[in-house]
C-alpha cells in the first residue's frame, strides 16, 4: 500500500525530528561521484546492494526506487548541485508510519578523493522512529559498503579507459 508523505524542503536536513548522518571517503573525484549519484540513476543497483531498481521519472525531476524486501519510493529531486550535493525527497512509499523523508549526499574534496556525507532526515510515528533508530548501525554499514563498491566501480571504469565506459 502506498503512503503519501508530507512535502519538505532541503532545510529538513537541519530541522527533521530524526537525522542520521554517515560519512565515508572515496578515492574518486567529486565530479565522478556526483555523476554516479545524479546522472547514472539506473546504475545504483550495481553499487548500492540495498537498491534493486532505480530509474529517473518525470524527465529526470524524480526517481522511482525499490529496495531489497520490496520497499518502494517515489521521489522528487530537491537539489542537484554538480560535484557538491544531491538531495531527494520521498513523496510516496510502501513504508508504514513514515511521514516525511529527505536524503542528502554532500560531496567535498578530500585530498585527491571525495568525502561523502549522507544525511537521512525523517519524521514518522513513534514506532517508525523507534525502528529507524534501531536500524542506524545497519544503515551505516550499508552506506559505507555502498561507497566502497561505488569507489571500486569508478576506479574500474577509469582504468578501463574511455572505450569501455
Amino acid at each position: 500500500m502506498a503512503h503519501r508523505l508530507r512535502p519538505v524542503g532541503t532545510d529538513f536536513t537541519e530541522d527533521a525530528p530524526m537525522r542520521l548522518r554517515f560519512t565515508a571517503e572515496a578515492s574518486a573525484a567529486p565530479a565522478l561521484v556526483y555523476q554516479a549519484l545524479a546522472e547514472d540513476v539506473t546504475g545504483w543497483p550495481a553499487w548500492f546492494r540495498a537498491v534493486t531498481l532505480a530509474r529517473p521519472t518525470h524527465g529526470g525531476a524524480g526517481r522511482e526506487v525499490r529496495l531489497v524486501g520490496g520497499v518502494r519510493f517515489q521521489e522528487t529531486i530537491m537539489a542537484a548541485d554538480p560535484e557538491q550535493r544531491y538531495a531527494y525527497r520521498v513523496d510516496e512509499t510502501s513504508v508504514p508510519g513514515m511521514r516525511a523523508l529527505l536524503e542528502e549526499w554532500r560531496l567535498t574534496p578530500a585530498g585527491s578523493g571525495t568525502r561523502i556525507l549522507w544525511t537521512f532526515a525523517a519524521d514518522g510515528t513513534r514506532a517508525f522512529r523507534f525502528a529507524l533508530a534501531a536500524s542506524r548501525p545497519g544503515l551505516g554499514r550499508s552506506f559505507r559498503s555502498a561507497v566502497r563498491a561505488l569507489d571500486g566501480r569508478l576506479a574500474a571504469a577509469h582504468a578501463a579507459g574511455p572505450q569501455e565506459r
